[in-house]
């Protein structure tokens, strides 16, 4: 298998025969790894373990697997070990080698392009084991079949001798186990966060609930979870409303329908969010797509059918629409399709059309049948719906006011926004400033052709906690959704943003991470596309000012601080002589240490002058940005609704349960 990278050659000629380029096997994984596993940061580095898993779940839904192990090593190594039918070992009847080393070796090599192997089958962009081998510094491959066991070994891709025979096993022993570390010169970080595997193995559990999933941590917090869960997507549905107060028990339907599987399970609760996360083959979906907008129109269509057969309409004038049947509804998607077609962004957009109408079909008119056997539930979602509808058109006058209007009209932007001077949104950022005093500092502080300052006073509304009417009737939210110009819910339109980075700046405190939590969660729950995107950034304002002499510098944190008192304590001899003593370096919080080196911390923002806060926090060349991500929407809405939500003993175990991680808490 070949790849091509193309370079331009500088001589006279220019482009020519010599400058293409032809990497052999998987050179071209590791020439360019962001195009094969996203990128080589924390989520291409997870994605390895997933690229594996997801081989063995191709195996359960292919019902020769129903147990999966996943250890993280003390080194960050990983073992993922399954039950399955191992992979093949005999020699393959084209490539003329070990079709173990066709597999790990060889892209797009595998049995999930026979549909007589494997009906459907995961992994989203079909690359499989042999890019993670290509990315391992090291792999082994151990696999149990026709009562013995078989090994290769892999240096970064290459094997490193034939297939051997190792010993023997049970005759009905059979399985693959895949041990790798990943290559420390492509990821900037080999470090494994539990529970970002742990959230992809809950999730993989629920979807499969024949399938128990083992994962195991044997650094030093020595972890072991099991996750098996025989309701499925009903435990699922729980799982992600478990901080919410349910109106209806879970409802499930599931039908086939050529030849396409569709589970579907949802129910209402007492909030006013819309929670619906779809997977095919098991693949998380984010963006939608046509299984999500056939599950959309046949709840709509079927409710409102029904409420009108059965008298349910309480206001004949009041028109329900598709968003008052979504408000306080969760719902998990899932469905099996032989030949995925995905599209959209990021390449997790279903869009086969026929499976619109599947989805229609079997979810209508199992729905229909449900409602007609429970008119109870019927009653109680309708009421909701009711609820919906009233508080929607009590919004729809503050609503107008917040819509971003089209090139013809006008609108007033918020009179307290220091707006920039170019137009280009790619050119322009907007900082969302906690006070009035902070505000004032960056207004100062900004370069004012690129950089935009909105301060907030106080406290945004907590979004989690309230309706779209009392959400448009805040003044602070009022002036971020006009000032952005994005609209929001459905009519979020993120091409009409008037700034390409919105960055969230608070102070570095508990009350500024309170802040930063509340305008997180209007962003998820009304402007999730632009976190998304990548438009959202968290400001780093440093906690420390270190001054020697006439020299400041910064510190973002106690490890950062203790490293510059170290150097500038060495750069005078003192560290020497501390070390030769065996002293503890001394120095105050805030105040003078013993060799003439002054620290100050920064309480807030607005503690700064305008050149401090536009060196530490504003300058695009000295400043840290953090960029807000959702690898999980289903784990991020969870989250929020524990941390934001009604319900106060989630929160309390979440505390506990997290508290031993925290560092700094504040000063």
């Amino acid at each position: 298998m070949a790849d091509h990278d193309v370079t331009t050659t500088t001589n006279g000629n220019g482009y020519s025969e010599e400058s293409i380029k032809v990497l052999e096997g998987l050179e071209a994984v590791r020439k360019r790894p962001a195009m094969y596993i996203g990128d080589i940061g924390t989520r291409g580095l997870h994605h390895l373990v997933y690229e594996v898993v997801d081989n063995s779940i191709d195996e359960a839904l292919a019902g020769r697997c129903d147990t999966i192990s996943v250890t993280i090593h003390k080194d960050n190594s990983i073992t993922v070990s399954d039950n399955g039918s191992g992979i093949p070992v005999g020699m393959h009847p084209t490539q003329k080698i070990s079709t173990l080393q066709v597999v790990m070796t060889i892209l797009h090599a595998g049995g999930k392009f026979d549909k007589d192997a494997y009906k459907v089958s995961g992994g989203l962009h079909g690359v499989g084991v042999s890019v993670v081998n290509a990315l391992s510094e090291h792999m082994i491959s151990t696999i149990k079949r026709d009562g013995k066991m078989y090994q290769q070994e892999y240096r970064q891709g290459i094997p490193q001798g034939d297939v051997i025979e190792i010993g023997t096993s049970a005759k009905k022993e059979t399985g693959t186990t895949q041990w790798f570390r990943p290559d420390s010169s492509i990821f900037k970080n080999t470090e494994y966060r539990w529970d970002t595997l742990a959230e992809r193995m809950r999730e993989l559990a629920f979807l499969n609930p024949t399938v128990t999933i083992t994962m195991s941590d044997e650094r030093e917090d020595g972890i072991t979870e099991v996750f098996h869960y025989k309701d499925g997507l009903v435990g699922f549905v729980k799982y992600i409303d478990s901080t919410r107060t349910a109106m209806i028990k879970p409802v499930m339907i599931a039908g086939e329908k050529e030849n396409t599987p569709v589970e579907i399970c949802f129910q209402y609760n007492s909030g006013y969010s819309e929670n619906v996360f779809s997977y095919v083959n098991d693949i998380n979906t984010h963006e939608g797509g046509t299984h999500v907008s056939g599950f959309r129109s046949a709840l709509t269509r079927t409710l409102n059918a029904y409420a009108q057969k059965n008298k349910l309409l309480k206001n004949e004038k009041l028109t329900l629409t598709g968003e008052d049947f979504r408000e306080g509804l969760t719902a998990v998607i899932s469905v099996k399709v032989a030949e995925p077609q995905f599209e959209g962004q990021t390449k997790t957009k279903l869009g086969n059309s026929e499976v619109d109408g599947i989805v229609r079909s079997i979810f209508g008119d199992v729905l229909t049948q449900y409602l007609e056997e429970n008119p109870k539930v019927g009653k109680a979602i309708i009421d909701k719906v009711f609820s919906a509808a009233e508080a929607r058109e009590a919004a729809r006058k503050s609503r107008e006011l917040v819509r971003r209007k089209n090139a013809m009209e006008t609108m007033t932007l918020p009179g307290k926004l220091a707006d920039c001077s170019i137009e280009d949104p790619e050119h322009c950022e907007i900082y969302l400033v906690e006070g009035d005093s902070a505000g004032g500092s960056a207004k100062s502080a900004r370069d004012r052709r690129t950089q935009a300052i909105l301060p907030l006073r106080g406290k945004v509304l907590n979004v989690q906690k309230a309706r779209i009417n009392k959400v448009l009737e805040n003044e602070e939210i009022r002036a971020i959704f006009t000032a952005l110009g994005v609209g929001f819910g459905e009519t979020l339109d993120v091409s009409k943003a008037r700034y390409g980075k919105v960055i969230l700046m608070a102070d570095a405190d508990v009350d500024g991470a309170h802040i930063r939590t509340l305008l997180l969660t209007l962003f998820f729950n009304y402007m999730r596309e632009m976190i998304e995107q990548g438009k959202i950034y968290l400001a780093m304002p440093p906690l420390y000012k270190v001054k020697k002499g006439k020299a400041d510098y910064y510190a973002y944190d106690d490890a950062e601080r203790d490293e510059i008192l170290k150097r500038l304590r060495k750069d005078t001899g003192a560290a020497a002589q501390v070390e030769e003593e065996g002293e503890k370096p001394e120095y105050e919080e805030v105040g003078r240490t013993r060799d003439g080196i002054v620290i100050s911390r920064f309480k807030g923002l607005g503690e700064m002058n305008p050149e401090q806060l536009w060196a530490t926090t504003m300058n695009p060349e000295t400043r840290t940005l953090q960029q807000v991500t959702i690898e999980n929407a289903q784990h991020a809405s969870h989250i929020f609704e524990t941390l934001m939500g009604d319900s106060v003993e989630p929160r309390r175990q979440f505390i506990e349960r997290t508290a031993r991680y925290i560092r700094n808490l504040d000063v």
